[in-house]
């Protein structure tokens, strides 16, 4: 049994994906989709407690359920800081993070698609040297990057700017071997050549 479980749901009519990530009894969930069932059958077939919701920015093209979840599991919800949110969650900044089990989950502040948006690097409490995996939100994708012009604030040139700099700043510099889960695959409305993620990517892939 590996110290760390990873479980992606895909819904193709958005394809959005979402993400469960299990060690030792907890888990967390990722963008979850509307329909939360699905993340509380897979946490009673894996015998693991959803303590953690993580948003990766404020979506705009899906509802979230990450209100519902939180509510049926006693679960805290964490944001990117300043983004307005009015539920009760945990505003999270660049080098917070959270462990449960042999799981660390550190948080990344990546702006661009929107001001708010973060990543996860998940890492084994055994190696926690060596990222394991990195839950990307619409900040990158399989084969593309996200959107920068969702602000009502800034203009799509400095969102774009911000972009660049998450990019070649944090997530680039990511060992080559970490794997890379986005929130989104082909026929999502926030990108425009990306693939499924199906199979997650590797650091050192081409984002273009």
């Amino acid at each position: 049994m590996p110290s760390l479980q990873i479980e992606q749901f895909f819904l193709g009519c958005l394809a959005h994906a979402s993400y469960l990530v299990a060690s030792d009894g907890v888990a967390a969930v990722i963008d979850p989709q509307r329909d939360v069932d699905i993340y509380l059958e897979t946490a009673q077939r894996l015998r693991v407690k959803i303590a953690h919701v993580i948003e990766t920015h404020l979506h705009a093209d899906f509802v979230s359920g990450h209100l519902e979840l939180a509510e049926r599991t006693g679960a805290s919800i964490y944001l990117g800081d300043g983004s307005g949110a009015r539920f009760p969650h945990t505003a999270v900044r660049t080098g917070d993070c959270i462990e449960f089990g042999h799981c660390r989950m550190e948080f990344l502040q990546t702006p661009g698609h929107t001001l708010e948006s973060i990543c996860i690097i998940a890492s084994d409490l055994g190696d926690a040297s060596a990222p394991k995996a990195a839950f990307t939100g619409d900040t990158l994708f399989v084969g593309d990057v996200g959107r920068p012009d969702l602000s009502g604030d800034h203009t799509p040139q400095e969102l774009a700017a911000m972009l660049f700099t998450s990019l070649h700043e944090r997530l680039l510099k990511l060992p080559d071997d970490t794997l890379i889960y986005p929130a989104h695959g082909a026929g999502s409305l926030c990108g425009r050549q990306m693939s499924n993620p199906s199979a997650a990517l590797r650091s050192d892939a081409s984002a273009a």
